[in-house]
């Protein structure tokens, strides 16, 4: 079974999420704060200090798909901050020189991260410092745009990271999703009938303008999909049974992205009941748009 905070996330009960994190935070050794023996991604940055009318320093020490889900509550916090630095991956730097709330945007070069500054967060630390929910921090509008592409095309994205390979679809069961126009938003060439064999360049703004022009992205829980969710796109997002405590168990839904559809697991590793339900809805979505 889940924890409380994951499950008090999956639910969508923040508050409750925060309580449980206000007394995770209370308990740990101030000297262990950003501590240098840890890898980053382990790193806990926020102390509780006050933020309001001082500089402040956001890291983002964790995935891409983590600081892009977690950008939208930037704007939140610097109407609270003199200042907000942003030190943020370079990768993605280029879809966010222009982000509403970022004073100043820093690439992270992991060998010389910057000083620290009045106030110092990790991004995913911003919900339970400003205390706010998904509803209390809209999606900024992203200038990205739209490629050229053609009408009803499906983007697809099957693979996760090695690190955590249960998140990932076999390849081949993609396959049938590729009755219409579909592109590839893999970083490897592919065997399947797309219209990039070659696959999709490790190029955020490239693979953002894919997406924006596509009709529907359809990927496993990774980057594209917070990639789809920010730039506000149709997207079906495939879950294993037991998913990451970001997403909704029950449910269909999620309160960070408004245009994404779930599909989960009804069993460990049964991704044919998933790929059959997709299949099904994606006939529904063409018939309509033949119809209409």
């Amino acid at each position: 079974m889940a924890d409380p905070w994951t499950q008090a996330m999956r639910r969508g009960d923040f508050p409750a999420a925060w309580a449980i994190a206000e007394q995770a935070l209370a308990g740990r050794d101030p000297a262990t704060r950003d501590d240098p023996s840890l890898p980053y991604h382990l790193r806990w940055v926020w102390d509780g200090r006050a933020f309001d009318g001082r500089d402040v320093l956001v890291r983002c020490y964790h995935g891409l798909g983590d600081t892009l889900m977690f950008s939208r509550f930037l704007p939140v916090l610097a109407r609270r901050a003199a200042r907000v630095t942003v030190e943020m991956q370079p990768h993605l730097v280029p879809l966010f020189r222009d982000f509403p709330g970022i004073g100043r945007l820093v690439p992270f070069d992991v060998a010389r991260p910057l000083p620290p500054q009045d106030c110092d967060l990790e991004i995913m630390e911003l919900p339970l410092a400003l205390r706010a929910a998904p509803s209390d921090a809209p999606i900024p509008r992203l200038d990205v745009t739209r490629a050229a592409l053609p009408t009803g095309t499906v983007a697809l994205c099957w693979g996760a990271g090695d690190w955590d390979p249960g998140r990932s679809v076999p390849e081949g069961m993609f396959a049938p999703l590729c009755a219409g126009p579909a592109l590839s938003l893999m970083p490897g060439p592919t065997v399947l009938p797309v219209l990039n064999p070659q696959g999709c360049p490790l190029d955020i703004m490239l693979t953002a303008r894919l997406v924006a022009g596509s009709a529907l992205v359809v990927t496993v829980d990774t980057m594209i999909a917070h990639l789809a969710g920010v730039l506000g796109r149709p997207a079906w997002l495939l879950l294993r049974h037991d998913p990451d405590w970001r997403w909704p168990v029950p449910g269909t839904r999620t309160p960070w992205y408004p245009t994404m559809h779930v599909f989960r697991q009804p069993a460990p590793g049964d991704w044919d009941a998933v790929m059959a339900e997709v299949r099904q809805a994606l006939e529904g979505t063409t018939r309509q748009r033949k119809v209409t």
